[in-house]
């Protein structure tokens, strides 16, 4: 079997122009050599696997060479040495190192000394080395690299010409990413290698490293779902999905797809933050000037473009706002997944009736989901009426039923008995009364059955629910209507909701009687009397129902002088 190199050594770059991502770098070191401008102290400081090394050895080799003409192969090891400084830090390792910088090179030019990782020396060993860097021999140059510039010595630092090596883009990685895969004849989607390039965090061994280990595991055909799944992380299509979700309101679907999130070992947290920045994606894909800015591939990009069209300005704030604020509450929240599901509702419900003034954490009531069973038996005319239901869910609100304009909310507002406002709604109430009692001989009797007319009772309460007029809503809650002929049979527990409901009455006969196009539709309202002895509203009642229970309560009152 043939021995497997590593893409990170296997494609590691010979040359400063096979150098990614570090053009102003590799730029300078060249046009420094050609000009016999190079200091002989240098430090290259950057993140992990951006190619500070890889430069040094570059460096190292280009300026022995007597003409640019040279061999490939042609071998500098004499005048080149490599200090590991995590395994050699202490002050002997710095003073044999001193020792040796005073030998002039068998060939070439200079002696170039590497010296890695040169955070972990000890602080002896840098005070050692401080008088060979500031006044080294001319035919030295010391190069030092590190991850960590903030843990050397300022006497160091000040001694070092001095290069920042950058993150490499997301771009530049993926590139080089399309080049290695056309050399090993390996068909990768554009998707597939901006994932990996993304998955490296700026870090071209660790997006090697990833592409071999992804190689492995698929074979020479790479595809998004491949990738995604053997990194273990979100593809594009689950959020895409769940915003889908998001913009028809389905809030029982997205808590489903949410669970299966969870289910495939994926955090909450890492959900929401990703949800936040795809909702900031779909903000940018709705500017064309501003579209480059996705750092996706062609294809993704082509989705989100697609996807933004269907969401408002408006919309893309709000839900940018409540996914920020759940991240940032996430860590603080005992009930984690709790607080990720209600801010999915709260952003399934930022879409849901918008013409409607909402409450800033409005949620879509569970009574919105509820399907009433349908028998698979049904008449003619109770097909069309059900068909005449289902087109007013799902059409904009017709003439008869009016959005709740502002001056008109007022109108709900509890007055004094005294009050005009009062006087004016009991005439009001005084004339419906009496169009209640208009003859209806000769307007339409059309029949209706029980089924059709509960749809209709539940629709009016998810109505009154909306425009907030939530005790006449709860009070039609309370039982479940019965109809016997053109009389629906209402029993309510105490007489009170009775006469609530008496007082909404003329407006809810009238809706039922237009949208049945029955006009002999009636109340039958009545109290169930042993219900309502179960119940105690005043604190007489409620001591005389402890009373019942404990005839010892009386004494207690009495010694103790107690008043209700």
């Amino acid at each position: 079997m043939e021995h497997f190199i590593v893409s990170a050594r296997k494609y590691r770059p010979q040359t400063f122009d096979d150098v990614v991502g570090q053009k102003a770098i590799t730029n300078t070191l060249e046009n420094a050599i050609e000009n016999n401008h190079l200091a002989q102290a240098l430090l290259f400081t950057g993140p992990r696997g951006v190619g500070k090394t890889t430069c040094a050895r570059i460096l190292a080799k280009k300026i022995n060479q007597v003409t640019n003409d040279v061999h490939p192969d042609e071998d500098f090891a004499f005048n080149i040495f490599e200090l590991d400084a995590a395994s050699n830090n202490s002050v002997d390792d710095i003073r044999s190192l001193t020792d040796q910088v005073r030998i002039p090179p068998q060939t070439g030019k200079y002696k170039v000394y590497i010296i890695d990782e040169v955070h972990m020396l000890s602080q002896s060993a840098f005070n050692a080395f401080l008088k060979t860097l500031e006044e080294p021999p001319a035919h030295a140059i010391f190069i030092l690299a590190t991850t960590e510039k903030h843990k050397i010595i300022p006497t160091i630092l000040s001694r070092c010409q001095i290069f920042d090596f950058k993150r490499i883009g997301v771009i530049d990685i993926k590139q080089y990413l399309h080049k290695i895969a056309n050399e090993e004849n390996i068909v990768a989607d554009d998707d597939a290698l901006h994932i990996i390039a993304q998955k490296a965090d700026g870090a071209l061994r660790d997006a090697l490293s990833i592409f071999d280990r992804v190689v492995s595991f698929s074979g020479t055909n790479l595809t998004r779902h491949d990738v995604a799944e053997n990194l273990n992380v979100l593809d594009y299509d689950s959020y895409f999905e769940t915003t889908d979700l998001i913009l028809q309101n389905d809030i029982p679907a997205l808590l489903v797809a949410f669970n299966a999130i969870l289910a495939k070992g994926f955090d909450g947290h890492h959900f929401i933050a990703g949800l936040a920045s795809h909702f900031r994606d779909l903000l940018v894909a709705k500017d064309s000037a501003t579209l480059h800015l996705l750092e996706v591939g062609d294809n993704t990009k082509q989705q989100y473009n697609e996807q933004c069209k269907k969401c408002d300005v408006s919309f893309l704030l709000q839900a940018i706002e409540l996914a920020n604020e759940c991240d940032l509450k996430y860590k603080s929240s005992k009930n984690q997944r709790l607080l990720v599901e209600l801010t999915l509702m709260q952003l399934a419900s930022l879409t849901h009736d918008a013409e409607k003034k909402k409450p800033s954490k409005f949620i879509i009531p569970s009574t919105h989901f509820r399907k009433d069973k349908v028998f698979a038996k049904q008449t003619v005319k109770e097909k069309v009426a059900e068909n005449v239901i289902v087109e007013s869910q799902i059409s904009t609100p017709k003439v008869e039923e009016p959005i709740v304009k502002p001056q008109l909310r007022t109108e709900r507002k509890r007055a004094s008995a005294l009050s005009l406002n009062s006087i004016h709604r009991k005439k009001e109430a005084k004339k419906e009364s009496l169009l209640e009692e208009e003859d209806v001989n000769d307007k339409p009797k059309d029949p209706f059955t029980e089924e059709i007319f509960l749809q209709l009772w539940n629709k009016q309460i998810e109505k009154l629910n909306k425009r907030g007029e939530k005790i006449i809503a709860s009070i039609m809650n309370a039982d479940k209507p019965t109809v016997s002929g053109n009389t629906v049979h209402i029993t309510f527990p105490n007489s009170m909701m009775k006469g609530e409901l008496l007082k909404a009455k003329p407006k809810l006969l009238k809706y039922f009687r237009q949208k049945l196009n029955n006009y002999s539709i009636d109340f039958q309202i009545t109290v169930n009397e042993e219900e309502e002895k179960r119940y105690a509203y005043t604190p007489q009642e409620k001591y005389n129902k402890l009373l019942e229970k404990n005839k010892e309560l009386a004494k207690l009152k009495s010694i103790f002088k107690l008043d209700l």
